[in-house]
């Protein structure tokens, strides 16, 4: 309801500041058994003039759930500036609800002044962007295929505010994203939880498949298991036999060897000149633990390659005390970031059968279920085109210096979503620094 209750004020917040608003209704879902009403898809217009662009914003009001016992200062649902730094803290204050206020301010600020807008404007938010965006691709598909009557008719460019600069100091414009793939990989024994004094070395434990399973999955170096993938014949490193999952993706590009990446993008000419350091890295985790001490070979990791991560265990005993249960289900989620020319379903392909095979080495009793919990695709756009010139004067013109042009290691499958179904350039507009903690 929360969620709800943003969109509508938001709604009227556009409202008030002479935006058309409509509200779309994506549907239902269901969360734990219970089919509840998804938050409201705000669309809105201002502006119809033939001699102007029009742009495109999309930004999201929902938020990643937060406790300040997770290691907050402050209450996360209470914005709190602090008066030396002029910072604020809040839940979304970088992701995505303070980006949004900041176009609503542009708005304002264009009326109180009364100057005229440069561009015709429409708006999309979206209140579900945390769980996959649902109901919103098929909006927008929707609206695409009513051509003229469409929402989106006209549309010249999209510009979309939901990332971060590399670091405090430089500027940055967006051209690519990574795509992810995320998994659920449940174990299941035993009828109920087993007490381990009675049951311990006595059944095959659930927890103790899981565990194998996961650490099978990544190195502590971030490298993946060889046998993901047969190769093609194309990736000499791996002889055409078995194929690393990393390989795969030079291999399928096509690269003549591991420095080239693209036609416009190579690894000393776009990675070396970014304003980046090893030190940023460490700034924004609060330790030196980083895997390489090559800032490119770093920026690479981030943008460039795959990644698999770890994200917990559920089902597990987490509260105080030496509880010692062994659970008799247990669930293990993890996610991979995906480059071109990876797709979610072909890394379901190779992530399944992996856990699978690795599964029956172990000669367990227990039971396996591996599930694709969510995908989407990743995303590159051409930053020559007139959408990212015009960022890049405006950032000039703001911030005094020239933006870095990076890609993300995150994902905004909506990114591709808008590029594809209406056929027009989209930019990524960072108004985050890179040490603002968005999750």
């Amino acid at each position: 309801m929360d969620v709800i209750r943003m969109g509508l004020w938001l709604s009227s917040q556009l409202q008030g500041l002479s935006v058309t608003v409509k509200l779309a209704d994506p549907g239902k879902h269901v969360v734990d058994g219970q089919e509840l009403h998804v938050p409201p898809i705000i669309l809105g217009r201002i502006g119809d003039d033939p001699r102007k662009n029009t742009v495109l914003v999309y930004g999201h009001y929902d938020v990643q759930p937060a406790e300040k016992s997770d290691g907050w200062d402050t209450e996360p649902f209470q914005l709190v500036v602090d008066e030396k730094t002029e910072r604020m803290f809040g839940r979304g204050s970088t992701d995505d609800k303070g980006p949004i206020v900041g176009w609503l301010n542009v708005l304002e600020a264009h009326k109180s002044l009364g100057l005229e807008l440069p561009v015709n404007m429409r708006f999309c938010f979206e209140g579900m962007e945390e769980s996959d965006s649902e109901g919103l691709e098929t909006l927008i598909h929707s609206e695409a295929s009513r051509g003229e009557d469409g929402w989106f008719h006209g549309v010249d460019c999209v510009c979309i505010s939901d990332n971060y600069w590399l670091n405090t100091r430089t500027p940055c414009l967006t051209y690519g994203l990574r795509g992810i793939a995320y998994f659920k990989a449940t174990v299941s024994g035993p009828a109920r939880d087993l007490h381990s004094g009675g049951f311990g070395r006595v059944v095959h434990e659930p927890m103790t498949d899981l565990i194998y399973l996961m650490g099978r999955l990544v190195t502590p170096k971030g490298q993946y298991p060889r046998s993901w993938g047969r190769g093609d014949g194309r990736c000499r490193r791996c002889r055409g036999t078995v194929c690393h999952f990393e390989h795969a993706v030079w291999s399928s590009l096509g690269a003549r060897s591991m420095v080239e990446l693209t036609p416009r993008e190579s690894y000393r000419e776009i990675y070396e000149k970014l304003d980046y350091t090893i030190q940023d890295v460490e700034d924004a985790v609060g330790a030196p633990i980083t895997l390489s001490d090559d800032k490119a070979t770093v920026l690479m990791g981030r943008m460039r390659m795959p990644s698999l991560s770890l994200h917990g265990i559920e089902g597990a005993y987490s509260g105080p005390g030496g509880k010692t249960v062994i659970p008799a289900t247990v669930s293990g989620k993890f996610s991979l970031r995906i480059v071109p020319p990876q797709t979610p379903e072909s890394i379901e392909a190779l992530v399944v059968p992996y856990l699978e095979q690795e599964f029956a080495k172990l000669g367990s009793k227990n039971r396996l279920k591996v599930e694709k919990m969510g995908g989407g695709m990743p995303w590159i756009a051409d930053y020559k085109h007139w959408n990212y010139e015009a960022a890049r004067r405006a950032t000039e013109a703001v911030y005094k210096r020239s933006p870095d042009l990076t890609r993300e290691g995150g994902s905004i499958p909506v990114t591709l979503t808008f590029a594809e179904s209406l056929g027009v350039n989209v930019l990524l507009l960072p108004m985050g620094r890179g040490d603002d903690g968005a999750q």
